[in-house]
């Protein structure tokens, strides 16, 4: 989350108005919020600049525009600069050659840029060919164009694969496959984006560590991948190496996916979990794990919804946070270490525009 990986932002976005960030510029809450600063894997920080800070616009408009900035440790290429591996970087640094980027995802060990024109770059780490630029180099320090994407209009990853949505309906998928996350009915990794599934009518997208999410304009839920603590929701714990329906759920509008839990919005602002709930992360006051979802108390009017490794957290419309999980780097953002088995109130935040984690 903003609170725990991504360390140097912490008493940023706590500020009172202005806020000035890491480069020393001074935003407003909203620009603060949209940065979207977010932790990549175990090794580092990445986020799109926002207004006020070199230019760039603001992160979360549909026709917005920016440059990524990363942080942290090199060890793959995650600087996206050409750094030397192994660097570390305690302020950010921008990530040359981007400038009309739209979106970032950030796997464990390589990063996801979607650009204006529907095109998608990464860089970072591709021994398990997540970068998509169908080499088998197994880093690259420098972006890359994902290939034979176009029209895409939003990205995201697990800790070895990367997804992509594209305006069609159809849903692309590319890197590790040792637990059937890619969805094509094999073990295989792909070095390129290959189909996910048949679907044509793909709203949402989102990666588990393991296992790859789709939510349907029916408002249904498909899970692939991972499913040994019940991370698909079909109610087995079977490994699933082709897309299966996550039982019991529909109206369905935004999907989340942690390292072995899920999580849905529907369409009426509530939220649903399932998967391993040792922490706490599925919200239902205990810790015990589910393999069909479950609906998360004390959540109403809920419109973003992010899976951290172990822990959850809700924006609502009024712009208030809720988080819950595993709390031990104070994940959570409530002032302590103490994990919460149900949705509790972020303090200090009343005009939050979007979480991550």
């Amino acid at each position: 989350s903003f609170f725990a990986d991504c360390a140097p932002l912490r008493s940023w976005i706590g500020q009172t108005a202005p806020y000035t960030g890491p480069f020393g510029a001074v935003v407003d809450r909203e620009q603060a919020m949209a940065m979207r600063w977010r932790l990549t894997g175990v090794l580092g920080c990445l986020g799109l600049l926002a207004a006020g800070v070199l230019g760039a616009a603001p992160v979360g408009a549909a026709d917005s525009v920016g440059t990524p900035a990363t942080f942290g440790t090199n060890t793959f290429g995650q600087f996206g600069d050409g750094s030397p591996t192994g660097s570390l970087r305690t302020s950010p640094g921008v990530v040359t050659g981007l400038t009309n980027v739209t979106q970032i995802a950030g796997g464990r060990e390589h990063v996801l840029a979607l650009m204006s024109d529907g095109t998608v770059s990464a860089w970072g780490s591709n021994a398990k060919g997540q970068v998509g630029d169908g080499s088998s180099v197994l880093t690259r320090p420098r972006p890359v164009s994902v290939l034979g994407l176009s029209s895409i209009e939003s990205v995201a990853t697990g800790h070895y694969h990367s997804i992509a949505l594209r305006t069609d309906g159809t849903a692309w998928v590319w890197g590790f496959n040792s637990l059937g996350q890619l969805g094509n009915g094999t073990l295989v990794k792909r070095n390129s984006p290959t189909r996910y599934g048949t679907f044509t009518t793909v709203s949402a997208i989102a990666g588990g560590r393991d296992m790859t999410l789709v939510a349907l304009a029916n408002g249904t839920v498909w899970c692939s991948g991972s499913n040994a603590l019940g991370e698909c929701g079909d109610g087995t714990t079977v490994r699933r190496l082709s897309p299966v329906q996550v039982h019991g759920i529909d109206q369905v509008v935004g999907v989340a996916g942690g390292r072995n839990h899920s999580l849905a919005l529907r369409s009426d602002g509530s939220v649903w979990a399932w998967g391993l709930n040792g922490s706490g992360q599925l919200g239902d006051g205990t810790r015990t794990t589910r393999t069909t979802p479950i609906k998360v108390p004390g959540l109403a009017n809920v419109v973003d919804i992010v899976a951290g490794a172990q822990h959850s957290m809700a924006l609502m419309a009024d712009g208030t946070v809720k988080s819950w999980g595993e709390n031990s780097r104070g994940n959570l953002g409530l002032g302590d270490t103490t994990d919460r088995l149900t949705p509790t109130p972020v303090p200090g935040i009343s005009t939050g525009v979007a979480v991550d984690a």
